[in-house]
C-alpha cells in the first residue's frame, strides 16, 4: 500500500479502510505490507491517536 505525504489524506484513507475492510490496524499493516508505527507516527502529528475499541483514529 502507498502511503501519502499528506497526513490528511492518510488519516481518511486508513480510517475508510478500518471501517470497510479491517477489524484492526494490526490487520490493516499486515495486510497491506506497511509499518504501524509509521501510520502511528504520521497521524500523531495531526493530533489523532488509534483508539482500538471503535477501531479508529481519533482526535485527542
Amino acid at each position: 500500500m502507498y502511503l501519502p505525504d499528506d497526513a490528511c489524506i492518510l488519516l481518511s484513507i486508513i480510517n475508510t479502510k478500518l471501517r470497510d475492510n479491517y477489524c484492526s490496524l494490526s490487520e490493516l499493516c499486515e495486510e497491506e505490507g506497511v509499518e504501524e508505527d509509521e501510520i502511528i507516527n504520521r497521524l500523531s502529528t495531526l493530533g489523532y491517536y488509534y483508539d482500538g475499541e471503535q477501531n479508529a483514529f481519533k482526535l485527542h
